[in-house]
């Protein structure tokens, strides 16, 4: 049977952060506010996984509360996600995202984003997708305030 997930994550940007999406280092003079290192994009992947299995969202697994989790990879909570989903027999089967940033511009990145993003998950290549849209200068994230991302994904359970 295939189960299909949506996330959806938004973090404020802040000067005195790094910037980080799909666990690549992005160069920029503002970054994500978060508990964690505020990888957007690969928290949208992470809850997309979670709804497709009815498993609460990365709050519950990950609480702002718990001090282990300060400045922590996205990447590392996305791979545990991903041993959550394998230790259920489930197989992803794809990922498609979206990251929405008036700036920087991602174009060049988004290659580099969906092979760390499918190599944390065991996945080839081909089964991730990662896209990056602009929103024309419309609301927060078109103003700079902050970066959001989401996600569909598609898993097979027994």
């Amino acid at each position: 049977m295939n189960r299909a997930g949506f996330g959806f994550d938004v973090h404020p940007l802040v000067s005195g952060r790094p910037l980080v999406l799909g666990g690549v280092s992005i160069e920029s003079d503002l970054g994500l506010l978060g508990h964690s290192d505020a990888d957007v994009l690969s928290h949208a992947i992470g809850e997309a996984l979670l709804g497709a299995l009815a498993l609460g969202d990365l709050g519950r697994h990950f609480p702002d509360s718990d001090e282990r989790y300060r400045g922590i990879s996205s990447l590392v909570l996305l791979r545990h996600v991903g041993e959550l989903l394998t230790a259920r027999d489930a197989r992803v089967v794809n990922v498609d995202a979206t990251v929405l940033a008036q700036a920087p511009r991602l174009s060049a990145r988004l290659p580099e984003m969906a092979k760390r993003l499918a190599d944390v998950l065991g996945l080839s290549e081909g089964q991730v997708s990662v896209k990056a849209k602009s929103p024309e200068g419309l609301g927060l994230v078109g103003r700079r305030e902050g970066i959001a991302a989401m996600a569909v994904v598609s898993v097979e359970v027994p």
